[in-house]
């Protein structure tokens, strides 16, 4: 996911795919500790999408404070 495609959703659309993500996440490290992941990229991958979500939740929140 890019940053852009972030920008055109707004708050509800964006908590909606950061709860999807973790449980997506949570699953990828339950197919890692049973050893059925060959690659783990995908969670890397995961994992940055959830931080890029928890930035723009944050630039969304500071910017209604002002």
């Amino acid at each position: 996911m890019k940053y852009q495609d972030l920008v055109t959703k707004s708050v509800s659309e964006l908590y909606d795919s950061l709860i999807s993500m973790k449980k997506e996440l949570l699953g990828l490290r339950v197919q890692k500790s049973l050893s059925q992941l060959t690659s783990t990229a995908p969670i890397r991958r995961n994992r940055r999408d959830i931080a890029r979500i928890n930035t723009r939740l944050t630039q969304l929140n500071v910017s209604k404070r002002s």
